[in-house]
């Protein structure tokens, strides 16, 4: 099969020496070599993660298929300390006009749907850009790689997770996120990805109306509130509003606040 078509079922399904053969065909296909292939439990079951070195980056294994992605904010039953914090930040103006919880989240997250997608090899750390992102594609290019879609981002960072963030529905409320040695953001995901680790990132796609992993700062710096500092982590959330200020004319093409997260096709 091409390595292409590995779908996270099967790659779920694969014992340790299976996930090592379809790693080292994934290195030899990358140009680089297997640094790590490790196995940790995930949503019940054994998850394999493999990092390949390749040109000085790191990668990882990110197998495709048919998978959910989005967030149903109806489906979801907010705890009352969340509600609460919500609406102690509604108050203060911070919630975009809406009544509810699961109203600000519908405006920000991407919907529920089922997509199909590629395994690819996706770079373990998001870099910093170094010059406009109309140049990126070519950049990348030259190295054989490429911007991730929107779709890809949010796959990579679930990992079929459906929950509101990658480690579940709930954050700590005690503390913001920024400056937190101690939360679950600074854990790798189940891929092995370090990603929507810091609201002070804001990672980039293909899609020009989001941006994801983080808002640049703007929650915590406008001290909107507890919760709403730990959303822009929010494995879902496109955060549109900051999305329009960086890439509309109101931005002046503030794209230095930007990184991206290259990807390597398969």
């Amino acid at each position: 099969m091409s390595l292409a078509d590995l779908t996270l079922d099967q790659w779920r399904s694969f014992d340790g020496a299976t996930a090592r053969r379809f790693a080292e065909r994934a290195a030899a296909q990358a140009g680089g070599r297997v640094a790590a292939v490790t196995t940790a439990a995930h949503l019940g079951a054994p998850l394999h993660r493999v990092r390949i070195e390749r040109a000085g980056r790191d990668f990882a294994l990110i197998p495709g298929g048919r998978v959910t992605l989005g967030f149903d904010p109806d489906a979801w039953q907010p705890t009352p300390e969340q509600e609460a914090d919500f609406a102690e930040s509604a108050a203060e103006g911070y919630g975009y006009g809406a009544e509810d919880l699961r109203g600000h989240l519908a405006q920000l997250l991407s919907p529920r749907r089922e997509v199909v997608l590629p395994a690819v090899l996706m770079a373990v750390q998001d870099e910093d850009l170094t010059e406009e992102p109309d140049g990126l594609p070519a950049l990348l290019a030259a190295d054989g790689l490429r911007i991730p879609g929107p779709d890809e981002w949010e796959h990579a960072c679930g990992a079929g997770r459906g929950t509101l963030f990658r480690w579940g529905d709930a954050c700590p409320l005690d503390r913001i996120p920024y400056g937190d040695a101690d939360g679950p953001q600074n854990l790798p995901n189940a891929f092995g990805l370090r990603i929507a680790y810091d609201t002070y990132r804001a990672e980039m796609s293909t899609d020009g109306t989001a941006v994801h992993g983080g808002d640049g700062g703007e929650s915590v710096c406008g001290g909107y509130g507890t919760l709403l500092s730990w959303l822009p982590l929010a494995t879902a959330n496109r955060n549109p509003y900051t999305a329009e200020f960086v890439y509309g004319p109101d931005g002046g093409g503030l794209w230095d606040c930007l990184s991206v997260r290259p990807v390597l096709a398969l």
